[in-house]
């Protein structure tokens, strides 16, 4: 240290693991990109520089061109504003958990009507037509044959597709 610089100033600099663990993330960022299906990148705001590093990465097979692609793209990141990317993953992320909620709520659903639960079944007829109604009736009859049987539960998957189609924002 010389004489003419203040020993505080170095205080508010970020420690070398502080920069090493924002590298880390900004790749792990980068990283996430090029995972994302062709449509969600799409979506998300990139300079084109790390649109075309993204794009790269995707066509790379070999491990140790992938390690340093990664590095790459990190390095690219670091010269840009990575909130917008981030905020854009987790929004991606939330309808992603979501939509696999609504999936588990559609198995429940289709799970209690096998069961022939009464329950569900008058908890049901509050929420679709008559006319879908039996034809879930339908279908769940089916699906327990097919179970006692001990046949693929092509009606089971049938009664899950009618289902979604019937409950479309449904939660149980």
């Amino acid at each position: 240290m010389t004489a003419h610089e203040d020993p505080q100033d170095f205080d508010e600099l970020p420690s070398k693991s502080e920069l090493k663990r924002q590298s880390r993330d900004l790749q792990d960022l980068g990283w996430q990109l090029v995972e994302l299906p062709e449509a969600d990148l799409a979506a998300i705001p990139l300079p084109e520089d790390v649109r075309d590093a993204v794009a790269a990465a995707r066509r790379i097979t070999s491990g140790g061109a992938k390690a340093r692609q990664r590095l790459y793209i990190g390095k690219l990141l670091r010269r840009v504003d990575a909130e917008p990317i981030r905020a854009a993953l987790d929004r991606r992320g939330e309808v992603d958990r979501r939509r696999i909620q609504h999936e588990k709520s559609l198995e429940r659903w289709r799970d209690r009507l096998v069961a022939d639960e009464a329950a569900a079944w008058t908890e049901l007829a509050s929420l679709v037509e008559p006319g879908v109604l039996q034809q879930l009736r339908s279908l769940a009859r089916q699906a327990r044959a097919e179970q006692a049987a001990v046949r693929p539960p092509a009606s089971s998957r049938q009664l899950f597709r009618r289902l979604r189609e019937a409950l479309p924002g449904a939660e149980t």
